[in-house]
């Protein structure tokens, strides 16, 4: 975050409060009511896939919620043969 923001905490802080207070709602209810104003909203809107990005441990994970394989350790006991 550029140093002029101060630290990231008193960004952080100010988020939540103007979260809180209903501060980025209205902002949000203003640009709406403008670009609507102007005739320049458009409602349509697409998600490109490829900026989503996967957690490191997805690339292991198993498909199909099929449960996960156990190993069985079976140890035999074969008694030694009589002289």
């Amino acid at each position: 975050m550029p140093a002029r923001y101060g630290p990231h905490q008193t960004a952080y802080d100010r988020f939540r409060k103007w979260r809180d207070d209903g501060t980025w709602a209205r902002l949000k209810r203003e640009v709406i009511a403008l670009a609507q104003a102007e005739d320049d909203i458009d409602w349509n809107a697409q998600a490109d896939s490829t900026i989503v990005r996967a957690h490191q441990h997805a690339a292991g994970a198993r498909k199909g919620g099929s449960p996960a394989r156990t190993r069985r350790h079976v140890k035999i006991w074969v008694a030694p043969a009589g002289d």
